[in-house]
């Protein structure tokens, strides 16, 4: 799933489950690592109130219908809220558009303890303004540069960037768009714009292509994750947000108290 050299997105198949138990050991993990992905957001949450600067960012990218919503409700959902901060990057508003492209970007950072998930992100400024043709070739190519340069101060200041690709087939597109068509209690999901999305397919692989390579970095890879069974993508990334918190290892902190004085005199209430 690591994006590194020689990486070519046309050669992973968005069917594939690789390092996969079969479906349903996947599920049972997945409910049972909640457990321990509350704890580490506990710990992460507390140790930043006394003088912690660890956070964690994971950037969700992919097209329409790949199941960001599902990473979310399944993953992210299972984690007490006070600890995380999710936002949704839509079109940008005329104050947005004012600034640099990276300047909402950075007021919706997670601060110290938190958990922050991005649904969609920065990364828009350089996928569908190429498709789009929304910023010019020489704008979009120095911002690669400017992604980097940003990702590297954020891992810099003690932010662990997990940038994930969720990677589904046009086939897996269709179908799911078809399922909210058929289905009355999903039209509320449909975006006609989805359908004139869909239209660039080719040319949204080949800027996916180029932004996978251009801004996978030592210190912010990205990585795919084949996305046309949704189990195993909810399987994925949470196994990549659970290596992150257990290799940043937070802990609670140490009381400033004398604890068996303070039980004495709760004793003696």
């Amino acid at each position: 799933m690591r994006v590194e050299d020689g990486f070519q997105l046309a050669e992973v198949d968005p069917d594939s489950t690789p390092g996969a138990p079969d479906r349903k050991h996947a599920e049972n993990q997945l409910e049972k690592n909640l457990d321990e992905l509350g704890s580490l957001q506990e710990r992460l949450f507390a140790e930043s109130k006394f003088g912690g600067t660890e956070s964690v960012l994971l950037v969700l990218q992919a097209m329409d219908t790949a199941g960001k919503g599902g990473i979310l409700r399944h993953v992210v959902g299972g984690i007490d809220p006070q600890g995380v901060h999710v936002h949704a990057f839509k079109a940008p508003t005329d104050e947005e558009k004012a600034h640099d492209f990276l300047w909402r970007v950075r007021k919706e950072l997670p601060q110290p303890g938190i958990i922050g998930v991005f649904d969609r992100s920065h990364y828009e400024d350089v996928l569908i303004h190429r498709v789009r043709a929304f910023s010019t070739p020489e704008v979009i190519e120095e911002r690669y540069g400017i992604i980097n340069e940003f990702e590297a101060e954020l891992v810099a200041s003690g932010t662990t960037v997990i940038k994930v690709m969720l990677h589904i087939s046009s086939d897996e597109q269709k179908q799911r768009l078809q399922e909210r068509l058929d289905r009355p209690d999903k039209h509320w999901k449909f975006n006609p714009g989805d359908i004139d999305e869909r239209e660039h397919w080719a040319a949204y692989q080949e800027a996916y292509q180029i932004a996978l390579t251009r801004t996978s970095t030592r210190d912010a890879p990205w990585n795919v994750v084949p996305a046309n069974h949704k189990w195993y993508a909810r399987w994925a990334v949470q196994g990549l947000l659970l290596d992150a918190l257990r290799a940043l290892d937070p802990q609670y902190p140490a009381a400033d108290f004398d604890v068996e004085e303070q039980k004495r005199r709760l004793a003696a209430t």
